[in-house]
């Protein structure tokens, strides 16, 4: 990467990094209200982020032994966040999904980032407004490339 580059990455990460030390983070209200340990909201996002996944690809991910995985994973089915399914593949294995209610906790994240990203916009003009809206469209392209996906409605 030319040095040039490496620049310009340098000050677009540091003003990140300066946006997010100015602005308070809103934590989701039903984060604090809820009787979530820390442990279980880290499995609850690793599945949301990796999909239906086994214990073992869990606990890995995560770096906690099996058992610890397990009992995490025995409080969130039973908190109704979590469902145990057998696996399609190999009877013996179990796969473990969000619910519909542990997607809606964990999908609280983004919409509560919307929320605080549309209070930064405020103020803004029109003009601004469409260059900022130019530069995240690249950078989306740009993830878009980097993942080997294409925008909806084109062909993978």
């Amino acid at each position: 990467m030319p040095d040039a580059v490496k620049d310009r990455v340098k000050l677009i990460l540091k003003l990140a990094e300066d946006i997010f030390n100015a602005v308070p983070m809103t934590i989701p209200k039903e984060w604090i209200s809820s009787d979530l340990t820390l442990a279980q909201l880290r499995v609850l996002l690793v599945l949301f982020t990796q999909g239906p996944s086994r214990m073992s690809a869990i606990s890995s991910v995560l770096g906690i032994a099996m058992p610890t995985a397990t009992g995490i994973m025995d409080k969130l089915v039973k908190k109704k966040y979590v469902v145990r399914e057998s696996d399609p593949q190999d009877r013996r294995a179990v796969i473990c999904r969000l619910s519909g209610q542990g997607r809606h906790i964990v999908s609280r994240i983004w919409l509560t980032a919307q929320f605080d990203l549309r209070k930064l916009l405020d103020g803004m003009t029109a003009e601004q407004l469409d260059k900022i809206g130019d530069a995240v469209g690249i950078l989306f392209d740009n993830v878009l490339l980097q993942t080997g996906k294409v925008a909806e409605g084109g062909a993978e």
